[in-house]
């Protein structure tokens, strides 16, 4: 058991909702700092003022985060729900988390072909854990 109390599916979806949040703070930062703060405490009914290269690529890296863990979400709940954890949906789970995690960085930091295999390898891992509920 780890630091949430559960299995190992259940811990890497509890990390990956935190770094859904860290995600969260950071694309908001990068927005407030770009865009600066009369624009982002106001209604927002004007358009919104351009983000620079890192705020757009970590709001991007962001929305991208919230296409998959829906998907993640629901093979944990899954394997979860049918008792079916073995150690492919832990290993895969493990590997979703890990590649969601050097995706931010990779993406902030503008490097396409990289960023593109991790975000592969994150949808490698979210496939192992929805096999398993199969």
């Amino acid at each position: 058991m780890g630091m949430f109390g559960g299995s190992t599916e259940i811990e890497m979806l509890c990390w990956s909702t935190a770094l859904g949040i860290l995600q969260l703070v950071l694309a908001a930062g990068m927005a407030a700092l770009d865009q600066g703060l009369p624009y982002n405490f106001s209604p927002r009914d004007a358009p919104a003022p351009p983000l620079g290269k890192v705020g757009g690529r970590l709001a991007r890296a962001f929305r991208n985060f919230l296409e998959t863990f829906p998907l993640f979400a629901a093979a944990v709940f899954a394997v979860t729900v049918l008792n079916k954890e073995d150690v492919a949906s832990g290993l895969g789970a493990q590997i979703y988390f890990w590649a969601r995690l050097v995706y931010v960085p990779l993406y902030a930091a503008g490097i396409p072909l990289a960023r593109t295999l991790v975000w592969a390898i994150s949808l490698v891992g979210l496939i192992m854990v929805l096999t398993a509920a199969a």
